[in-house]
């Protein structure tokens, strides 16, 4: 049996995957179906592009709605938080880039929620994972494909 992975969301990140699945459910479905159905009434499945297509959109479909499924079932909602044992998802943290003094911010956040540009950064990713459990005023390190980043944490809210 696969392990099951927490997936922290935030409320909002939540409720805008069960909206996804809803409309997945009960709108593309029905969508898909109608597809399928017009696709065969053309004949000679075998050569019909429009019905390989229509089951292509299917399986992609019934795919997402595993996947979404999957997360909402194991979705831990994350509120913005620094609590005694220190940075954890949800937290907001200030570091500064000890090569060149370069001061970013930054959002622990689960996965399914990553935004680099808006300074969004996964829980899993080397930053995010380094950061976890630290304090302001603590060095971390982690290994990158340019080689070994190094970051002090000015600031967590």
């Amino acid at each position: 049996m696969a392990k099951e992975v927490k997936e922290y969301l935030t409320k909002e990140k939540k409720e805008e995957l069960e909206l996804e699945l809803n409309n997945l459910k009960t709108v593309r479905r029905k969508e898909i179906a109608t597809a399928i159905e017009w696709a065969k009434s053309l004949g000679d499945l075998a050569e019909n592009a429009e019905y390989s297509q229509a089951r292509e959109d299917q399986a992609r479909c019934e795919a997402r709605i595993a996947e979404l499924e999957n997360i909402l079932q194991n979705a831990v909602i994350a509120e913005a938080h620094h609590t005694a044992n220190g940075i954890g998802v949800g937290s907001v943290v200030i570091v500064k880039k000890l090569e060149n003094n370069e001061v970013n911010t930054f959002t622990i956040v689960g996965s399914e929620e990553v935004d680099l540009l808006n300074g969004k950064v996964s829980n899993e990713s080397p930053l995010g994972n380094a950061l976890l459990g630290k304090h302001a005023g603590e060095k971390v390190s982690f290994i990158t494909p340019k080689g070994i980043a190094e970051y002090k944490i000015e600031k967590v809210d």
